[in-house]
């Protein structure tokens, strides 16, 4: 928003990017990268894409100019750098990330340094691929910043590869985008263009998720998962992150915790927090969920048969507070005043 006389003008900006979505539209990647021109592929791939990153070698072919399979949570910045010399060690002029948030930050990272155009293909459900932004670790401390060079200029999207993902992840993952869309609800930025993409997102989710879980091989109900974790993604790329990002990052950089389990048990705390200072979104998400949007969401959450409680993620107690200062001292935009005080009873609860 921006202030000019006595009104105010709503600002909407839509990054550019080409979308590929649909059974198979992994193998287009191959093409995607003769569109751009690109000849010598640097390749980042997730552990848990091993082998769809074998498929895509082997379709590559000479087009392939080096592999890199070790991207690891949070973009540590020395693993950066040292994907960073093979590329150049390899004169690589694109970058073609495949697998979860993993690889999709590493390739981000990887392209914002060299100016190479990126095509990511995620496996997972974060929505981070259609994003500006880009968080990185260095010495325990996770760092965000957003520019529109860092968003990917293609991404694809193919349902069949997320039906190796372990039902835990299928649920965090899910959730993790959801978030993005329920942030945006209570943005200060929200436009109508977002909220009607965080409705449909949380909408969607919320529809299809149950569905896969209890029919894992559903492959449509994995494809609009898919659909909709973009449409968060949007969601994220459009507006200004607040209170529950912020918590997942400085707990998750200071802890290298998993980012999809720490985004899930983190939820319903914060809407819970944020909801009496939030009509708006509390009145949709009371109408998408039929009811209490923490005690559905929190459902959800808690059955997971992993952690839940960041506890069970091994945060040690006696550092929660230092987390709730190091959060109010720069907050980043939320619909509640955040305080040390309230703060650390959330992360208590989440505890």
């Amino acid at each position: 928003m921006s202030e000019r006389g006595s009104g105010r003008i709503t600002v909407h900006e839509t990054l550019p990017c080409r979308v590929l979505l649909g059974a198979g539209a992994r193998h287009s990647v191959p093409e995607e990268t003769e569109r751009l021109g690109s000849g010598r592929v640097l390749l980042v791939a997730s552990g848990s894409a091993r082998a769809a990153a074998d498929d895509l070698v082997r379709a590559l072919g000479p087009r392939l100019a080096v592999r890199f399979d070790r991207p690891a949570v949070h973009t540590p910045v020395a693993v950066t750098e040292e994907a960073l010399k093979l590329l150049r060690a390899a004169d690589a002029d694109s970058v073609v990330a495949l697998g979860g948030g993993s690889a999709i930050g590493l390739g981000k990272a990887l392209s914002v340094r060299t100016g190479l155009p990126q095509i990511a293909v995620p496996t997972t459900y974060a929505g981070s691929e259609v994003t500006p932004v880009l968080g990185e670790t260095k010495d325990g401390v996770k760092t965000t910043r957003r520019d529109p060079v860092i968003a990917p200029g293609t991404v694809v999207y193919d349902p069949e590869l997320t039906l190796g993902m372990p039902a835990g992840l299928t649920l965090t993952s899910a959730l993790n985008a959801l978030a993005h869309a329920v942030e945006a609800l209570w943005a200060p930025n929200a436009t109508a263009a977002s909220d009607a993409l965080a409705t449909e997102a949380a909408d969607g989710i919320l529809a299809a998720l149950p569905e896969v879980l209890a029919r894992p091989g559903d492959l449509a109900g994995r494809e609009r998962l898919q659909q909709c974790a973009w449409l968060a993604g949007l969601c994220l790329a459009q507006t200004r992150m607040g209170l529950h990002h912020q918590l997942a990052h400085a707990l998750g950089g200071t802890f290298d915790l998993p980012h999809a389990e720490l985004h899930a048990l983190l939820l319903p705390h914060v809407l819970a927090f944020n909801l009496p200072a939030a009509p708006k979104a509390a009145a949709r998400l009371e109408r998408i969920t039929g009811g209490d949007p923490v005690t559905v969401i929190g459902g959800l959450a808690c059955s997971h048969t992993g952690p839940t409680t960041l506890k069970a993620l091994g945060v040690p107690r006696e550092g929660l507070r230092a987390v709730a200062e190091r959060v109010v001292a720069q907050p980043y935009p939320n619909p509640r005043t955040p305080e040390v005080e309230a703060v650390a009873r959330l992360l208590d609860g989440a505890w």
